[in-house]
């Protein structure tokens, strides 16, 4: 019953290429645990889940495995729990690490796919560089904080993208790499300014990874 509307919607052999199919999600914050939980209920077959952080008190207003019984857990952890509470046929690895240049050697990068939810720009950098010396396909998001109007998030190629500051930064730095394609989610919305820094609020961060679990989704089936 799990799998009967994915089923009627894409078929057998689609679904059962997404349950024949790793994806790894790097940053499972207010992003990357909505791409997470979406990957697992459309099917995704394994799931790897890296971040080094644990669920704070601010996390509570926009991150979806943050819950006043999860506050002082790895985010790993939590997101696993709650995945295993969903699907219990998605396997999920959980590496409790921050992805850096210091721990090249957790990964053993046999997925299929990557989700980069990283914060960390030099972090999202080198994954981006490490995906490419790969060959895995690989999707970015950009920035979904500062912002609270209604949600306007755009699919792009990271050298079509404007306004967005992050993407600005990524941009620069793959024409330097020589990255001549990279799949990134993004917005035109302007930012607003605040006295304490980032800002955010729920329906963002899941508006940009519904976007960015959908391109995953599709490509892994076509």
């Amino acid at each position: 019953m799990f799998y009967s509307r994915t089923r009627n919607l894409i078929g057998d052999n689609a679904l059962e290429k997404l349950r024949n199919s790793s994806v790894a999600v790097f940053g499972i914050g207010g992003v990357g645990g909505y791409v997470a939980e979406t990957l697992a209920r459309s099917g995704v077959g394994k799931l790897v889940l890296i971040d080094g952080d644990r669920v704070e008190e601010s996390n509570l207003n926009r991150q979806i495995i943050a819950t006043r019984t999860t506050l002082g857990m790895p985010k790993v952890t939590a997101m696993a729990e709650r995945i295993a509470s969903i699907n219990p046929d998605c396997k999920v690895v959980a590496i409790e690490s921050r992805f850096n240049a210091d721990n090249l050697d957790k990964f053993d990068f046999d997925y299929d796919y990557i989700a980069d939810c990283i914060d960390s720009v030099k972090d999202k950098q080198l994954l981006i560089l490490t995906a490419k010396d790969k060959n895995i396909p690989i999707i970015c998001a950009m920035g979904a904080g500062n912002r609270s109007g209604l949600p306007e998030y755009k699919l792009a190629d990271i050298h079509k993208t404007s306004y967005d500051p992050l993407a600005k930064v990524i941009r620069k730095f793959c024409v330097q790499e020589g990255v001549k394609k990279l799949n990134v989610v993004y917005t035109t919305q302007p930012t607003i300014k605040t006295d304490s820094g980032v800002a955010s609020i729920a329906y963002h961060p899941m508006s940009m990874a519904s976007i960015i679990s959908a391109k995953i989704v599709n490509d892994l089936i076509k």
